[in-house]
């Protein structure tokens, strides 16, 4: 019930609060790991958090552009400043 509540929640934030908070959802569900393996393709996941997959990969190189998190592969996201992710979520 709480992911479910939290997934509402998501949907009505900005696309960089979307996938901050998508990260950080996948960082806590491995134990506040810094690295994470996204667990669908982009479009799953632009569909999951009411996105496009322009908006999604647009914003997850802007998060990589501003030292956030590294890319070092598509399915790869290492959480350089976990600080940061969370200060983009209201």
């Amino acid at each position: 019930m709480r992911r479910a509540q939290d997934h509402v929640g998501l949907l009505v934030r900005s696309a960089a609060e979307r996938v901050a908070g998508f990260l950080l959802a996948l960082a806590n569900r491995e134990g506040n790991a810094t690295e994470v393996v996204l667990p669908m393709p982009r479009q799953d996941i632009a569909d999951y958090l009411g996105l496009t997959i322009e908006t999604v990969s647009r914003t997850l190189t802007q998060l990589e552009n501003a030292a956030t998190i590294a890319l070092p592969s598509a399915r790869h996201v290492v959480l350089r400043n976990a600080t940061a992710l969370r200060g983009l979520i209201r």
